[in-house]
């Protein structure tokens, strides 16, 4: 089962250059990749210039882009308010902000509650 989550970079209008995640998009696992991995400006750029993807480390150790398989999911640019709307029907949301970090944000897709930043754990990543 995927936990669908979507990648943005915030650009300085604050709008949001983004991408769609497939598969284990959850802190403990694509937090720790996006802090781990992709730790800066150039690196969560490069990261969101491929597409939308299955996931952004997969058995290469680099991400898996859907235009590899002959889809065209290029990034997608909204306002911080639309990246946040929890109508995109992904369970996370993660940001490389404008103070260069990595935020993340459970989105309630399943309930009423507004999306709420949360905490990407530190640490090794589980086997």
């Amino acid at each position: 089962m995927a936990t669908r989550s979507r990648i943005g970079i915030q650009l300085k209008d604050n709008s949001v250059l983004s991408v769609y995640h497939h598969w284990d998009g959850y802190p403990g696992w694509l937090g720790r990749i996006l802090k781990t991995h992709y730790n800066s400006r150039n690196l969560a750029s490069e990261l969101i210039d491929g597409g939308d993807m299955s996931v952004a480390w997969g058995d290469e150790n680099r991400a898996e882009y859907y235009s590899e398989r002959g889809e065209d999911c290029p990034p997608r640019l909204d306002s911080i308010f639309e990246f946040l709307d929890k109508n995109n029907n992904e369970e996370y949301a993660y940001i490389w902000t404008v103070n260069d970090e990595w935020k993340a944000y459970d989105m309630n897709e399943f309930n009423d509650k507004k999306p709420e930043k949360v905490e990407i754990p530190s640490g090794a990543l589980m086997a």
